[in-house]
């Protein structure tokens, strides 16, 4: 693993497939391990946290930065996204990390592209999906090429994004990858919000209401754990998210494995899952039970 001793210096900033396979090689060449931490830039401590997992379960930590234009609809915030890059890569070389991945959309997507993943189990069971019905596809497609053009020992993802998670696990183990999809858990800001780039999008007042969402989930989780009956319990914490003043896309629990709806038998893992709006602002958020 890495020494973090060693002195700073600025990672090397890769854009073009030629560059970065002469990198990955040379890692590899040297027996070198390689964690991937895929990013869409506008970094922030949740990434950050997933960096400093990645350095201390591999000998070289690669970030990608790349704003993925197929998991955005039309209607959706692509040109807005908050884009950063100097103070990303500035963040990046104080944190040690050996190499940025920064290619071009015409990189990622070359005329003629007309290839796709299209997943299915948990990219299909009306989470996300129902609202965002491209946005797994895109996710896939992109990882799936981050993974082959990086060639990762492991790839690391929050938690924050946790059917994301389920999706590119499955991915990674369907495809028969050799890189191993490693989850990590939401890092949150001490009133509980979740981290997100998009926080950033929240006015004062809404950045007042959004930890709303999170306490609904606690408290959802700690009754259901006391034995309450889980239908009554979701329908009690959408009815609070509205009174606030919070449009709910879905506010559900689910099979943690799975994502599935819950048999109802017990014993199962259960992961309360939601979506709220707050303003324009579409907020995710999750937690075990």
């Amino acid at each position: 693993m890495k020494n973090s001793k060693r002195a700073k210096r600025h990672p090397r900033i890769m854009r073009s497939l030629v560059a970065l396979r002469r990198a990955i090689a040379n890692f590899r060449g040297h027996g070198r391990t390689i964690a991937l931490v895929p990013t869409m830039g506008a970094l922030h401590e949740g990434h950050f946290s997933l960096v400093r997992r990645a350095q201390n379960r591999a000998d070289c930590v690669v970030v990608s930065i790349f704003v993925n234009p197929t998991q955005f609809a039309p209607h959706e915030d692509l040109a807005t996204y908050p884009r950063t890059f100097a103070a990303d890569v500035a963040a990046l070389a104080d944190r040690q990390v050996d190499l940025v991945w920064a290619p071009s959309v015409r990189t990622m997507y070359p005329d003629g592209f007309a290839t796709r993943v299209v997943p299915a189990g948990p990219a299909a069971v009306g989470l996300e999906d129902a609202s965002r019905p491209h946005f797994f596809a895109g996710v896939a497609t992109v990882v799936a090429k981050l993974l082959i053009q990086c060639e990762p020992d492991i790839a690391l993802f929050g938690e924050k994004d946790y059917q994301q998670l389920k999706v590119l696990t499955q991915l990674g183990r369907d495809l028969g990858l050799k890189t191993r999809i490693v989850g990590a858990p939401i890092v949150r800001e001490r009133d509980g919000l979740a981290l997100s780039s998009r926080n950033s999008y929240f006015s004062p007042a809404e950045r007042q209401s959004a930890p709303l969402l999170y306490r609904a989930l606690k408290q959802a989780a700690a009754k259901i754990e006391a034995g309450a009956a889980v239908a009554e319990t979701l329908k009690e914490a959408r009815e609070a998210i509205m009174r606030a003043g919070l449009q709910v896309d879905y506010f559900e629990a689910r099979n943690a494995d799975t994502l599935e709806p819950l048999q109802g038998s017990g014993g199962e893992p259960i992961r309360l899952l939601a979506a709220v709006r707050i303003g324009t602002t579409r907020l995710i958020d999750n937690i075990a039970v």
